[in-house]
């Protein structure tokens, strides 16, 4: 029988790359939270109380009041396709909140 062989050590992983800020408007930048679900694209900016939406080539901003978005997902039932948002509030469907031009 032949005697085990050592394991090769682990390699360094690879450092986290900082988020795509390519698609969200000028004048945004780091934003306290983002992600994307099913195609869709969001971040939020607490500091500017906005909330940037990429839905195919389209970003649409939405002013949040005083909600602090912390999470995305689908809404079940209603409306298909819809988007709900987590904040210190509870959830807030997307169309609840104003639109920003």
């Amino acid at each position: 029988m032949e005697p085990m062989k050592p394991m090769e050590p682990m390699k360094p992983m690879k450092p986290m790359a900082p988020p795509d800020s390519s698609w969200w408007p000028q004048g945004l930048s780091n934003p306290s939270s983002s992600g994307s679900q099913n195609g869709v694209q969001y971040a939020f900016f607490a500091d500017k109380h906005r909330l940037a939406v990429k839905q195919g080539d389209k970003v649409t901003q939405y002013d949040t009041g005083e909600h602090r978005i912390s999470g995305v997902s689908q809404a079940q039932g209603g409306k298909e396709g819809s988007l709900r948002f987590s904040s210190q509030q509870g959830d807030v469907d997307l169309e609840s909140l104003k639109k920003v031009s």
